[in-house]
């Protein structure tokens, strides 16, 4: 049994939503109730309702690493280069800007 794909994301340090699977390639993020930061992008203002989207978010995509980084980190970590999830919490303590991406798991 697999465990649902899930991250906390924090803007500024701070629990902003998490992000989840929600099928095959699709994608759900939600604000944490009560949470009145700023936006963790401006495509999506804080708000009670979950944004979906039908492929991984294009916010978190545009973090990733390119070129020779990525392909650094594709290989260290044996990721497939597919998986944005994988990657974005691979890399997500050490991201250029406000955000950090920590994936959840069973234990946490």
């Amino acid at each position: 049994m697999s465990l649902e794909r899930q991250a906390a994301i924090f803007q500024h340090g701070r629990l902003a939503g998490h992000l989840r699977s929600t099928g095959p390639g699709t994608w759900a993020f939600a604000y944490e109730g009560g949470y009145d930061g700023p936006p963790v992008s401006l495509t999506l203002p804080v708000r009670v309702e979950p944004y979906d989207f039908p492929e991984f978010p294009a916010f978190l995509e545009g973090l990733l690493p390119e070129g020779p980084q990525l392909e650094a980190l594709l290989r260290k970590h044996k990721i497939d280069r597919h998986d944005a999830f994988r990657q974005i919490v691979t890399v997500g303590e050490d991201l250029i800007g406000s955000l950090t991406v920590r994936e959840l798991t069973e234990n946490t």
